[in-house]
């Protein structure tokens, strides 16, 4: 039987664990069909079995609202403890039932983790695709504004890249704070620095095409050290494979987009033809979608994993 708690939870005081209004309440919510169930699978650990009712009398006291009066003479902590408390998980939602404003004996929930480094990626993955959007919406203005979006273009990947690091760095080194601030400083200084030359006007002329493309892309590499140091610490975890997984194919994804961008395939085989549709620049952004998406789900995966086990 599985619970899923909503809202703030606070640890509960020494009158709340001895409560019956509070236990009383954790019980009315819970699943009724499975309690009785649960608490005669582990009786055998408990004392003074003898004087347990019936499981029928346990079923309509439930329902009665009579339950923990009918556990007279015994311990009702030890029963949540030794009993139910490996019963109850907080994360999974596939077989929930939902408890609001229940406050519940600290050891039996896993608090959910913090989500803004997932948030963090996907603003950075939106204000990318954004200001690529009114790059080429709003660039045959006039030169000058097509310099100023230019620059913000670029600005916007590199959010894009920089933000993309924060889930994984995070989620796969919350249990070790030295690494995870360490990493997560590492490419935020790294991420502002490069914004900051992105919108360096002299940063935006052809000549620096090739360099631009090897900055960003030098960017993206610098989240192979964690990736591998992720797989290190956690090689016995399947969340720590599939996300790797994950994450191999969007760096090849905007590897390769990059690729296409500074070589400028395949228009560079058959001038003219893919003036339209097709071009280098048209593929970039197709592969820069699929890299975030692929790295969303990535994301979703690591949420899955820290809300289940946290550390």
């Amino acid at each position: 039987m599985r619970l899923l708690i909503s809202g703030p939870v606070r640890a509960p005081s020494i009158m709340d664990l001895y409560s019956i209004q509070h236990l009383h309440d954790f019980v009315r919510a819970a699943d009724l069909q499975k309690i009785p169930k649960d608490l005669m699978s582990c009786l055998p650990s408990l004392p003074n079995v003898s004087g347990l009712p019936k499981l029928k009398d346990i079923t309509t006291s439930l329902s009665s609202g009579d339950f923990i009066s009918s556990f007279s003479g015994w311990n009702v902590l030890e029963v949540l403890n030794n009993c139910l408390r490996d019963r109850f998980s907080y994360a999974d939602q596939t077989d929930a039932n939902v408890l609001h404003g229940v406050n519940m004996v600290a050891p039996m929930l896993i608090q959910p983790v913090t989500r803004w480094p997932f948030f963090a990626f996907l603003g950075g993955a939106m204000f990318c695709l954004l200001a690529s959007s009114a790059c080429h919406l709003l660039s045959c203005h006039s030169e000058n504004l097509s310099y100023v979006m230019l620059r913000l273009d670029y600005a916007g990947i590199a959010a894009l890249i920089s933000t993309s690091f924060y889930p994984p760095v995070y989620y796969s080194f919350m249990c070790n704070p030295f690494f995870c601030y360490l990493y997560l400083g590492f490419i935020t200084i790294l991420g502002i620095g490069t914004m900051i030359f992105s919108l360096i006007p002299e940063f935006q002329k052809p000549r620096f095409r090739v360099f631009r493309t090897t900055l960003f892309f030098g960017m993206g590499m610098s989240g192979v050290a964690p990736i591998i140091h992720k797989l290190v610490l956690y090689h016995n975890k399947p969340e720590a494979i599939e996300t790797a997984q994950y994450e191999v194919v969007m760096g090849v994804l905007y590897g390769l987009g990059a690729l296409i961008y500074a070589t400028r395939i395949p228009e560079r085989w058959m001038p003219g033809k893919f003036d339209i549709a097709g071009h280098s620049h048209q593929l970039f952004h197709v592969l820069v979608v699929a890299g975030a998406y692929t790295h969303y789900q990535a994301g979703l995966i690591y949420l899955r994993w820290r809300d289940s086990q946290g550390c």
